[in-house]
């Protein structure tokens, strides 16, 4: 979009989700690559931000460009059919969306194989539930280490600093939860903990 086209409230909306999101004007532009004086022009409506800015935001508030501008949803559709989505796989990893997308809270069915642990610790804003549906897990919370087994669950603050991995020989699956989506340069990562 370009400087001299207005969108009627995008600035409040935009302070709106940086408070929801409970971000200081400093953190939320350090997370976007912008200054905190350039944010806060966005927000008053004296700038009027690009494309790429409002994409950056938009992850940065697990949010949509769409909300950001004040668009109206079409009526997403709440049932999400389990056959229809493909399984995406990623750092050997098995994922299925199990939730609508463009929502503030994301839904997985993950399946993590015993041979590939999660030596990343990872901390960030939001909260996180699982549900271990088969196997043993091994979910560390700061410095503590808990088993979970089938019908397990685990409700945590994501600002713990988190891993988990697969405790038994033939892997795990778990239903996982989180709030906040965020971009993955988002993320801190505090490195392998062995």
């Amino acid at each position: 979009m370009s400087e001299d086209q207005e969108v009627e409230g995008l600035g409040p909306r935009l302070r709106e989700q940086r408070l929801s999101s409970r971000y200081t004007l400093e953190t939320a532009a350090a997370r976007v690559g912008l200054s905190p004086a350039y944010l806060s022009r966005l927000e008053t409506g004296q700038r009027q931000p690009s494309l790429p800015v409002l994409l950056g935001l938009a992850r940065a508030y697990g949010t949509s460009v769409s909300g950001l501008l004040g668009e109206l949803p079409g009526g997403l559709d709440p049932v999400v059919r389990g056959g229809a989505i493909e399984p995406g796989r990623a750092g050997g990893w098995g994922y299925r969306r199990a939730g609508a997308p463009g929502r503030a809270m994301q839904a997985l069915h993950v399946q993590v194989p015993p041979s590939l642990q999660d030596a990343v610790v990872r901390v960030h804003p939001g909260e996180e539930w699982l549900y271990v549906t088969r196997g043993r897990l091994r979910l560390t919370l700061g410095e503590q280490v808990h088993l979970l087994d089938e019908g397990d669950s685990a409700h945590f603050d994501s600002l713990t600093p988190h891993c988990i991995a697969a405790e038994s020989p033939t892997g795990v699956e778990l239903l996982f939860l989180h709030t906040l989506l965020q971009s993955p340069g988002g993320e801190l990562c505090l490195g392998d903990r062995h």
